[in-house]
């Protein structure tokens, strides 16, 4: 995968932000298809957009048993 997939993949998730259920979602997805530095770094971005979004702190859970 490109930057431009974890870029796409970052995208999607701040446009999905208002659903949990969705957020959850995408992230599964992203999981899936992302390589293990772009988690790495996905992980990372994740951990700063949440911050002020306690309802998807928990979603830190999905990405970091990957």
């Amino acid at each position: 995968m490109s930057k431009s997939m974890l870029d796409h993949t970052k995208n999607v998730l701040k446009r999905v932000s208002f659903d949990v259920s969705l957020f959850s979602k995408e992230l599964e997805k992203a999981c899936k298809v992302l390589l293990p530095f772009e988690l790495e770094e996905l992980a990372s971005w994740l951990s700063k957009f949440i911050k002020e979004k306690p309802e998807l702190q928990h979603c830190m859970l999905l990405i970091n048993n990957k």
